[in-house]
């Protein structure tokens, strides 16, 4: 195959932590056609992205995978989330390790009361090994393909730890000691494979986002296919076929409404609660749900190309990437097994030579072995980017890989473009003022002649006489004149709507209403004027309309979000001076640079960034993506263009500027998270080590120790996802 421009994703199992996710990428790197690998503890998943050009077989990469020790499997875009572990089975083995080792402890806490009983040594012997040698067989299976890699991993370390506690119960035994430990060798596994088990349903959570949007796919469609009505499996819908959507149901399929009007829930999509309000020619998105009206649609997209299956992949993809963060703590792990190891021969030396105790030199050498827990370094990152990501998803904040959630953070300056970002994008009529004062007989007229017209400001006041509950009249003859406007008739009255160079042309006297106009003019509006007249009549002068660009109502608040998180703001705009100032004046923006060209508004980030700072731009348009593309950080409306939406790093599902504001709140707030995973990761082994060390802990105590090191890291990210943003809380 042909990988030009291509990237895959593939199913890891066998990992166990940081130490094993250094070998899969390091087998990865060696083969020459891959560009980049990135491989992901917390998703047991592998991004592989590939050079340009070359030829290249999938094989070749499951089985570099596979050459290092691990399972792989290549993940298609369509393919659900896999756990490769079987759970109900996994549970079995603990339920079996804990009957084992439980009967193994029970002496050790009579004597922690001041009593003293023993299990005969051969019954001891008899629980301790299928605990060692079957329910912990996976712990050696691993440590082989560790070392057969020549690397370290955790399981490495729990093998040769239990190995030895083990080992000196078997040779005690045998020298006629009744006090062994293969209470320490049982127990250790046991909460080993319990701590794995709880890290799994834990990491689990934090999948959920993708879970849930996955579940939006209906697995049929009704489809309208020759005059007959047929229910078909969703992967046989195809590009122009007529689906039939009911009351209720979930919508199949991205596509634009034929027939039939309704209000649809787009709420897992965009995060936006209330319905939105679908009419024919109104386009609908896959995984949306029909609430109260028939529609009759016509497909546009399906499968991987759908807005649904793009949104699946933006998280996931988000998910599987690394913040720079994660590539200093790789490194420290690569090293950190063999380091481990040394810790805990150099323990064993020191204590058998010191004290001349070797059994309890090779205690304290087992503490350390056990404690020394990787597994928690390679969790803390992940754990916390998918948390902070899949909830940003769940209220349509899209973020399209690790490195833009972990420099949002630090966003210390936020630029927008005017047009689609903080105003509506389109003309509103924001005045109509008649010479006879009659106001809404001059809108009617003017309605009249545009309503079959397709110009936007045509539309704009259509919808403003529609909404004041009055229809226009029928007008006759009417006629589009390019560059000027239209003309028709009225109950037998011609009447002109049209621009001033076209009045000027016709005679028609503006004095009257132009100081007016001016006014509206300077504020940034486009002016229209109504004239009637008849045939050998010079035209008069009916009214003016002025049209502008609504501001949204979220801009205010948006921009006061920012400013509360100390971050500023600049409006950079093609627009007129006037027309941006009174903008940025409005709704609170510091600075404004207006007049700007698509080339001029890039150089102008590039200028900002140059000043230190974390430049963040907003924008929507074609004209929007070298602005977006020079940013730190991009951010594009989903109501865009494409182009746009391609170009930034966050995509934002609702057409709502505060939710900028609110992506750095959770960019914050996971990187904060991150900070205080490694944090204690590292202090837990800074500390955990040294007193394992000086014989300070058991191997019974270490073992739950590093069970629960890693569930809490886990657990810690989870709490991101109580996150709401600022308008839900």
């Amino acid at each position: 195959m042909d990988n030009s421009d291509h990237s895959l994703d593939i199913a890891i199992s066998g990992m166990s932590c940081a130490s094993c996710v250094t070998a899969v990428e390091n087998a990865l790197r060696k083969i020459p056609e891959i560009k980049s690998a990135s491989v992901n503890l917390a998703t047991e998943k592998a991004h592989v992205a590939l050079k340009e050009g070359m030829p290249f077989q999938p094989q070749t990469i499951l089985k570099a995978i596979f050459d290092a020790g691990y399972g792989a499997e290549l993940l298609t875009h369509t393919h659900s989330l896999k756990h490769h572990d079987d759970e109900s089975a996994n549970g079995i083995r603990i339920v079996m390790a804990i009957l084992l080792s439980v009967p193994l402890i029970i002496p050790m806490l009579i004597s922690l009361a001041g009593g003293q009983w023993n299990l005969p040594v051969w019954v001891q012997w008899l629980l301790a090994t299928p605990v060692q040698f079957y329910l912990g067989a996976g712990f050696y299976t691993s440590a082989w393909k560790a070392i057969k890699n020549r690397t370290g991993n955790m399981d490495l370390l729990v093998a040769l730890g239990t190995s030895a506690a083990y080992l000196l119960s078997i040779y005690m035994m045998l020298q006629g000691h009744e006090h062994l430990y293969f209470e320490a060798s049982s127990v250790v596994i046991t909460l080993v494979l319990l701590g794995k088990w709880l890290e799994k349903r834990a990491k689990r959570q934090t999948t959920e986002a993708i879970r849930a949007l996955q579940k939006l796919r209906p697995e049929t469609a009704r489809v309208k296919r020759l005059d007959a009505e047929l229910d078909i499996p969703l992967q046989e819908v195809m590009i122009d076929d007529m689906v039939i959507i009911r009351p209720g149901e979930r919508i199949p399929v991205d596509a634009v409404i034929i027939e039939g009007s309704s209000h649809v829930d787009e709420s897992m999509m965009t995060g936006e609660s209330e319905p939105v309000s679908k009419v024919a020619g109104n386009k609908v998105i896959g995984g949306a749900v029909n609430i109260d009206g028939m529609l009759l649609v016509k497909t546009m997209a399906i499968g991987a190309e759908s807005t649904l299956s793009r949104i699946i992949r933006l998280v996931e993809d988000a998910q599987t990437a690394k913040p720079e963060i994660q590539r200093l703590v790789d490194k420290v792990s690569a090293v950190f097994v063999p380091v481990v190891i040394v810790i805990a021969f150099i323990t064993l030396l020191a204590w058998g030579l010191y004290s001349a105790n070797w059994e309890q030199a090779i205690l304290n050498a087992v503490a350390v072995l056990v404690i020394a827990c990787p597994c928690a370094l390679g969790l803390a990152t992940p754990t916390a980017i998918m948390a902070g990501t899949g909830v940003a998803a769940r209220y349509g904040i899209l973020i399209k890989d690790a490195k833009a959630l972990e420099l949002a953070h630090s966003i210390t300056q936020v630029v927008f473009d005017k047009t689609g970002t903080l105003t509506e994008g389109k003309p509103v009529l924001m005045a109509f003022k008649a010479v006879d004062g009659n106001d809404q007989s001059l809108l009617e007229l003017a309605a009249s002649i545009e309503q079959n017209s397709l110009h936007p400001l045509a539309k704009a006041v259509v919808d403003q006489l529609q909404s004041l509950g009055s229809s226009p009249a029928i007008a006759s003859d009417v006629r589009d004149v390019a560059g000027r406007g239209l003309n028709g008739k009225v109950n037998g009255t011609v009447i002109y709507v049209g621009n001033q160079r076209w009045m000027d042309e016709l005679g028609v006297s503006i004095n009257t209403l132009n100081d007016l106009a001016l006014g509206y003019k300077n504020a940034g509006n486009t002016i229209s004027w109504v004239a009637k007249g008849n045939i050998g009549a010079e035209p008069t002068l009916l009214g003016m309309l002025a049209f502008g660009d609504q501001i949204k109502v979220s801009s205010s608040k948006a921009i006061s979000a920012l400013h509360d998180k100390g971050v500023k703001t600049l409006l950079l705009t093609g627009d007129n001076s006037i027309s941006a100032a009174r903008v940025a004046d409005m709704i609170g923006i510091d600075e404004v640079l207006a007049e700007q060209t698509p080339e001029s508004k890039a150089s102008s980030i590039a200028s900002l960034r140059k000043k230190d700072t974390v430049i963040a731009m907003v924008g929507d348009g074609i004209n929007d993506a070298p602005a977006l593309a020079a940013a730190d950080v991009s951010f594009a409306m989903s109501s865009g263009t494409d182009v746009a939406m391609h170009t930034a790093d966050i995509t934002l599902m609702r057409s709502d500027p505060s939710l900028v504001a609110d992506t750095i709140d959770i960019s914050r707030r996971t990187y904060s998270k991150i900070k205080q995973n490694l944090f204690w990761a590292f202090i837990y082994n800074l500390i955990g080590i040294p007193l394992a060390a000086m014989g300070l802990l058991s191997p019974v105590i270490a073992g739950a120790a590093m069970a629960f090191s890693s569930v809490s890291v886990v657990l810690n990210a989870l709490m991101l996802s109580k996150w709401r943003p600022t308008n839900k809380r």
